[in-house]
Formats: C-alpha cells, sequence, structure tokens
C-alpha cells in the first residue's frame, strides 16, 4: 500500500485522535482512509446528479467568513429560494440555503463552499 503524508494543524489531529479512539480505529491511518473513503462517495453521490434538483445546504464557519458566504449569496441568486443564518456560538454562524436549480450549478455552490478553509461543515442533501 502506498505511503501518502499529510500535513494537518494541531486542532484537527486533536479531533482525528479523538474520532480513533472513540470509534475503535486502531490507528490514524485507519481513520484517514474511511474519511476519504466517505469523501469519494459523496462526490460520486453529486456526480450522479441531472437536470432540476431540489436541497438543502447547510455550512457551518467562523464569524470572520461571513464576507465569503455574503459573496456566494449574490453568485447564486438564481438557486437560493430561501437562506437562514444564525450565530449559534462564540465566533461561529450556520447557514442554511433552501435550493432549487440545475444540478450543475448546486453542485458548484456546495463546492465553493466547501473549499473556503473557514468553513467547518458542508453538507448538501438533495430532497
Amino acid at each position: 500500500m502506498p505511503i501518502v503524508s499529510l500535513s494537518i494543524n494541531d486542532q484537527l489531529l486533536e479531533e482525528l485522535n479523538k474520532i480513533q479512539e472513540d470509534l475503535g480505529y486502531s490507528g490514524r491511518s485507519e481513520v484517514m482512509r474511511a474519511a476519504i473513503r466517505l469523501f469519494l462517495t459523496d462526490g460520486r453521490e453529486k456526480q450522479r446528479l441531472e437536470g432540476s434538483v431540489s436541497g438543502l445546504l447547510l455550512a457551518i464557519h467562523s464569524h470572520g467568513a461571513e464576507h465569503h458566504v455574503t459573496q456566494l449569496k449574490g453568485k447564486y441568486v438564481d438557486l437560493i429560494h430561501t437562506q437562514l443564518h444564525n450565530r449559534f456560538r462564540e465566533g461561529k454562524c450556520m447557514e442554511l440555503f433552501i435550493l432549487e436549480g440545475e444540478a450543475d450549478r448546486v453542485r458548484e455552490l456546495s463546492a465553493e463552499l466547501q473549499r473556503n478553509e473557514e468553513n467547518e461543515y458542508v453538507k448538501l442533501l438533495i430532497i
């Protein structure tokens, strides 16, 4: 099996170690393989989307990422029917978007949110 080197910050390493312990994985590599499988499965499901779709998009981000979310709202105004914003912890915000539109555009929006490092969590649910 090839070896892949990975650099992560201390906070992610702590969380990785906690997941390893809580879920009983034998090592960090096993946790990372499981995470990669989940990520790839999610990506394959998104790639299969075609035509007009409806969905929910959830993002949790630092308060500092607000400017990025505002830019995306303008860029994807054709998809966003409703957007809810909530500050739910110190320095953290949650965005919930109700979307309807072409699958390609929905994928683009989800990917743009996911690529921003200030977003801790991004999940697209097609309904």
